[in-house]
C-alpha cells in the first residue's frame, strides 16, 4: 500500500497513522509500542493544523518551509513503510513459491518461522522511524513558535461583487456567443416542472460574467422580460434567504426587511406570478440539489418564457440546475486578447506610437492563452509605465510573481483549488511535471494516480481505477482540464492551471529542460527532451535520490532520438521510483530493474526494445505495464506470473510477440488486457482456458489465436463465463494493430 502525501497531507497523515498501527508492520513492531505510539500523537497534531498552515503559507515565507520539511517527513516515513511492506511481499512471495515446487502448503507456524528472517531488516526500520519521531518532534516545537492551530478551514477573504452593469467598449470577441444564447434566452421553450436554466460553464477568467452581462444588457432582454429582471452574485457559499431577499427586492423595486425564509418566498411567488422575468445566478459554486430545489421554489409561479442564466466553473452544477443549454464559453482569439490588453494598457492612447511596447505587449497578450481575466490584469499592471524593461519583466514573470494587491489572476484560480477534496488537490498538483502544451491520455494519468498512492482505496464492488476516473471527471468539470480540441482523446490544461499546480506543489515537482540542476528532494521530475545535453541531464538524476516519478516528454523539434540505450543504467535511477515513462524509440535496452522495487507503473510504449530484463517479474508492486507500439518487442519475461499485483498489460501493436508466458492465468488481479495471444496446445505458452481465471478482466479485449487452436477454442469457451461477469467483451480472430 502506497502512503504519499503531496500538497494536502490530511489523507497521507491518516495512512500512515493506519499502517503503523497494523499489517506485517505491526507484526515486528510490538516491541515498539511506545515509540509507535508517538509517532501517532505526533501525525496526529500535524494533521490538526495543516488547514492554518496552507492558508498562512501563502503570506509568510516561515511557514511555507515548515509545511514543506513537514511534507519530506512523511514522504520518508511513508518510503520507509513502503520498503518494509515490499520486504515482507518479497519474502512471501518466495517461501509460497517453494512450497508450490514441493507441491505442499506452508503451515502458519512455518510460514511465521521462514519470515522471521525479516527481524533485523525491521530494526533498522524502527531506528529509521525514530529519526522521522525526532523531526516531527522538532517540527512541533517549530509549530508552536509559529502560532499554528488546528482549526477548521479558514475562510479566505471575501471576493470582489459583480453587478450587471457593463461597459461594453472594454468587450471584445463574444457576439458569437452572445447571439448563440440568445436564441435560447428568447426562444420557445417547454416549460416543465420549472423555469428554464441556461448555463455559462469555463475556466476562471474566462469572461463568464461578462458574457451575462451582455445578455442582461441587451435591448431585446429588457423589451422581452417584462415582469422583471434580477442580477445576484452567490459565490462560494449559497445563502437562499439572502439571495431570495435580492431577487425579490429587485423585482419588487423595494428595501425587504421580512427575516423569515417562507414569509419571504411567499411574497416573492406571489410576485412572480404570471410575469415573465430574467434571472441571473453568477458564480454558483454549489451543488446541493436541496438548496437549489429550495431556491427555486418560488420562482415556479413566473410566466412561460422566464429564464434563469447562471454562471459556473462547474459543470455539476449545470446538472444539479437541469439546464436545456449548456454553454462552454471557448478561450478568446489571439487577436481579441491583444485587443482587451491594449485596451488596459494603453488607455486613450495609440499603441502605433509605442512601437517597442507594442510588441512586447503581442507576447504578452499570446502568453495569456485566450483568458481575459488575465489580459486586463497584465494590461492594468502596464498602464503608464514606458519602459520596455518593465513590460519584459511582466512578460517573463509568473502568476505568483506578480503583486499581490494587483494580482486578480492567482486568486482566481487558488479559489477553485481551494475547494477541491484534498486527494483532488494532490492529483492536481501532480499535473505541474506536464509541460505547457502537453496533451496526456486519462487512462494513463489516472494509473500514474494509483501508483502515486493518490486515489483512495475503493468500498465494496467499485474498483480503484474507478474512483481515478471519478477524480478525473470530476477535475474535468471543474475545468482544471480540458479535453484537446485537435487530438482526440487526449486532453491538456491551461498554461495559467499549470502555473497555478506548480505555485501549490512547490518544490515537490520539477521539470527538467534547458541547464537546470535537479533539487536533490525532488519527489516527481518529468524530462522535456529536446536532444541536447541528454548524457549531462541524465547524469543530473543521480542528484535525485528521493525521486517517485520519472517522465520523460519527448519534444515534437527533436527530429532524431537520442540514443538514451548508452546512459539509461540503474544507477542513473533513484530506488524510491513509483512511476517510470520512458516512451521514446531511443531506448533499445532496458537495465537490470531488480533495485526499483517500489515501482507500480511502467511505460515503455513506442520504444525499441526487443525483451525485458528478467528482473522484471521481481517488482512485485508493479500494477501497470505498458508495451504498446514496441514493434521489435519479441517476447515477455517467462516468469510473468509473479506479478500477481499487475492490473493492467497493454501490448496492442507489439507485432513481434506471438504468444504469452505458460502461467498467464495466475495474474488473478489484471483489469485490462488488450491482447490475448494463444500459442499451439502442445507448446510452452499460455492457453485459452487460462482465461477462466482472469475474472477480474474489463472493457475490451482481443484474442489472437494460431492456426491449430480452433478445438480447444471451441471446448473453452465455458470458462470464459466468469471473465464476462466483468463486463468484458471479445473479439475473436486476429488481434488489434
Amino acid at each position: 500500500m502506497v502512503l504519499t502525501t503531496f500538497v494536502s497531507l490530511a489523507s497521507a497523515l491518516s495512512g500512515l497513522i493506519k499502517v503503523v498501527d497494523s499489517g506485517p508492520f505491526k507484526e515486528f513492531s510490538a516491541g515498539d509500542k511506545d515509540l509507535i505510539d508517538k509517532l501517532k500523537i505526533e501525525l496526529l497534531t500535524a494533521d490538526a493544523v495543516l488547514s492554518d498552515a496552507e492558508e498562512k503559507q501563502i503570506t509568510n515565507p516561515k511557514v511555507k518551509e515548515w509545511l514543506n520539511e513537514l511534507k519530506h517527513a512523511a514522504y520518508d516515513a511513508d518510503d520507509l513503510l513502503d520498503k518494509a511492506t515490499t520486504a515482507y511481499l518479497k519474502l512471501k512471495m518466495k517461501i509460497e513459491a517453494n512450497y508450490i515446487k514441493g507441491k505442499a502448503k506452508a503451515t502458519s507456524e512455518e510460514f511465521k518461522k521462514r519470515i522471521s528472517v525479516l527481524v533485523p531488516f525491521y530494526a533498522g526500520v524502527i531506528d529509521g522511524l525514530r529519526k522521522i519521531l525526532e523531526r516531527l518532534q522538532n517540527l512541533a516545537t517549530r509549530r508552536d513558535l509559529l502560532h499554528l492551530k488546528g482549526s477548521e478551514r479558514v475562510k479566505p477573504p471575501p471576493r470582489r461583487q459583480t453587478t450587471s452593469l457593463l461597459d461594453e467598449s472594454q468587450v471584445f470577441g463574444r457576439d458569437k456567443d452572445k447571439e448563440e444564447l440568445m436564441a435560447s434566452l428568447l426562444g420557445d421553450t417547454a416549460q416543465e416542472s420549472g423555469i428554464p436554466v441556461i448555463a455559462i460553464v469555463g475556466i476562471p477568467g474566462v469572461g463568464k460574467t461578462t458574457l451575462a452581462q451582455l445578455l442582461y444588457n441587451d435591448s431585446r432582454v429588457e423589451k422581452h422580460f417584462s415582469g422583471g429582471k434580477a442580477w445576484v452574485h452567490v459565490s462560494e457559499e449559497l445563502d437562499v434567504f439572502k439571495v431570495t431577499r435580492t431577487i425579490f427586492e429587485s423585482v419588487d423595486s423595494k428595501n425587504c426587511h421580512v427575516t423569515d425564509l417562507n414569509v419571504l418566498q411567499v411574497s416573492l411567488k406571489t410576485t412572480l406570478s404570471g410575469k415573465r422575468f430574467l434571472l441571473v445566478l453568477d458564480d454558483i459554486w454549489n451543488e446541493n440539489f436541496f438548496d437549489w430545489d429550495l431556491l427555486s421554489a418560488p420562482l415556479k409561479a413566473g410566466a412561460c418564457g422566464s429564464r434563469i442564466i447562471v454562471t459556473t466553473r462547474n459543470q455539476g452544477v449545470a446538472s444539479i440546475m437541469r439546464a436545456i443549454t449548456t454553454h462552454h464559453l471557448p478561450q478568446l482569439s489571439d487577436e481579441c486578447c491583444q485587443k482587451l490588453f491594449e485596451k488596459y494598457a494603453f488607455g486613450t492612447s495609440n499603441p502605433d506610437d509605442h512601437p517597442d511596447l507594442k510588441s512586447i505587449g503581442h507576447d504578452i497578450a499570446k502568453k495569456c492563452q485566450g483568458l481575459p481575466l488575465a489580459a486586463k490584469t497584465l494590461g492594468a499592471l502596464l498602464y503608464s509605465k514606458l519602459e520596455a524593461k518593465q513590460w519584459c519583466r511582466i512578460l517573463n514573470s509568473k502568476i505568483w510573481d506578480l503583486p499581490n494587491d494587483k494580482n486578480s489572476i492567482l486568486p482566481a484560480l487558488r479559489l477553485s483549488y481551494n475547494h477541491l477534496h484534498p486527494h483532488l488537490k494532490q492529483c492536481f498538483a501532480y499535473c505541474s511535471i506536464f509541460s505547457k502544451g502537453h496533451k496526456f491520455e486519462k487512462q494513463k494519468l489516472i494509473l500514474m494516480w494509483m501508483a502515486e498512492g493518490f486515489l483512495q482505496q475503493p468500498n465494496g464492488e467499485e474498483t480503484i481505477e474507478e474512483i481515478g476516473e471519478k477524480y478525473f471527471l470530476e477535475l474535468l468539470s471543474r475545468s482544471f482540464f480540458q479535453a484537446s480540441t485537435h487530438k482526440k482523446p487526449y486532453y491538456l490544461m491551461h498554461d495559467l492551471v499549470i502555473d497555478l499546480a506548480q505555485f501549490v506543489s512547490g518544490e515537490f515537482c520539477f521539470k527538467l529542460q534547458d541547464h537546470k540542476r535537479i533539487p536533490e528532494k525532488a519527489r516527481h521530475l518529468a524530462w522535456l527532451m529536446n536532444g541536447l545535453d541528454v548524457d549531462k541531464k541524465f547524469e543530473a538524476l543521480l542528484d535525485a535520490k528521493s525521486m517517485r516519478t520519472l517522465i520523460l516528454l519527448v519534444s515534437s523539434n527533436t527530429e532524431k532520438p537520442p540514443a538514451l540505450h548508452t546512459i539509461i543504467s540503474e544507477k542513473n535511477l533513484s530506488t524510491q521510483l513509483r512511476v517510470l515513462s520512458l516512451p521514446d524509440k531511443g531506448i533499445i535496452t532496458l537495465p537490470e530493474v531488480a533495485n526499483l522495487q517500489h515501482l507500480r507503473y511502467l511505460d515503455l510504449s513506442n520504444t525499441s526494445i526487443t525483451k525485458l530484463p528478467s528482473t522484471t517479474c521481481s517488482l512485485y508492486n508493479m500494477q501497470t505495464l505498458l508495451l504498446s507500439n514496441c514493434s521489435r518487442l519479441s517476447e515477455l519475461p517467462e516468469e510473468i506470473e509473479k506479478l500477481t499485483n499487475l492490473r493492467h498489460l497493454d501490448v496492442r501493436r507489439s507485432t513481434q510477440i506471438t504468444k504469452l508466458p505458460p502461467n498467464f492465468g495466475k495474474l488473478k488481479n489484471l483489469q485490462m488486457l488488450t491482447n490475448f495471444l494463444v500459442g499451439e496446445p502442445k507448446s510452452q505458452s499460455s492457453k485459452i482456458s487460462e482465461l477462466g481465471g482472469l475474472s477480474c478482466l474489463r472493457g475490451e479485449l482481443s484474442i489472437s489465436r494460431l492456426e491449430n487452436v480452433e478445438n480447444e477454442e471451441q471446448a473453452s469457451k465455458a470458462d470464459l463465463k466468469s471473465s464476462r461477469k466483468s463486463g468484458a467483451s471479445y473479439k475473436f480472430g486476429e488481434a488489434y494493430h
